[in-house]
């Protein structure tokens, strides 16, 4: 199994942030979208918030395509809608590739290969 880390930020709105939060809670995530994201080979999703950052974890098969994903997902009407519904409150960071919200993380530490 193999792992991303990504990040962006959420508007800086008390209420938004609330918002959005609520439509991550079991059973508020269309069926649809949860579908989209496991056929594509992702085993495990998590999301952590502080403040308006956002970090998502997720573990993958090792043949995950995130290419192939994103073409999938732009054909899917339920990731469509998902996407455009939590684009209301996403911002991308400063430094996010043109056309993305969500951006990769660098490790930089790893405890495991230290002595």
């Amino acid at each position: 199994m193999t792992g991303q880390v990504l990040t962006l930020d959420l508007i800086d709105d008390a209420a938004a942030i609330a918002e959005y939060d609520r439509w991550h809670r079991p059973g508020n995530v269309p069926a649809g979208v949860l579908a989209a994201i496991r056929a594509a080979g992702i085993v495990a999703m998590e999301i952590y918030r502080t403040g308006n950052r956002l970090v998502m974890v997720m573990r993958t098969t090792p043949d995950f395509d995130p290419a192939a994903k994103s073409r999938a997902d732009a054909a899917d009407p339920a990731v469509i809608a998902w996407e455009a519904r939590m684009g209301q409150f996403q911002r991308a960071l400063p430094h996010a590739p043109d056309g993305s919200r969500w951006t990769p993380m660098a490790r930089i530490f790893a405890l495991s290969e230290h002595p």
